[in-house]
């Protein structure tokens, strides 16, 4: 990826930080992508509306960026069956760990819930030794 800068990173968690907070004081809701999406994806409820909407947020403000400055370079050089495999895992964890890193990370790091300090520690050591065999062990 191009255009890294610390100032960019910054104020993109700032924006993570302060959508979750509008979400939980506004809705009494916790900004976890899977579940909001979960929740979509069952029968139709009174939460749909914000459900959508949050998502529709997620995906459009990309592209309302991209309206007035130039977005940066992303470069995959994964295969695709890999990354659908790899998609179907994060899925599989996201449903066993009761969360993804939005809602434990994000969330629930910053409620000190013990849970979600668990389920964070959990991710990052599954995503550590995830690149320690893939890039270093097996060359991939």
């Amino acid at each position: 990826m191009d255009g890294f800068t610390p100032l960019g990173a910054t104020l993109g968690g700032v924006m993570i930080g302060a959508s979750a907070s509008l979400l939980l004081v506004l809705n009494g809701r916790i900004a976890g992508i899977s579940g909001i999406l979960g929740g979509l994806m069952a029968a139709p409820s009174r939460d749909t509306g914000w459900r959508a909407g949050f998502l529709a947020g997620l995906v459009l403000a990309p592209l309302a960026y991209g309206l007035v400055a130039s977005l940066p370079t992303v470069t995959v050089g994964a295969s695709l069956p890999l990354l659908a495999l790899a998609g179907l895992l994060v899925g599989f964890g996201a449903r066993l760990g009761s969360g993804c890193t939005s809602g434990h990370g994000v969330c629930g790091l910053a409620r000190l819930s013990p849970r979600s300090m668990v389920a964070t520690g959990t991710f990052m050591a599954v995503a550590i030794l995830t690149v320690l065999v893939t890039r270093h062990l097996a060359g991939a």
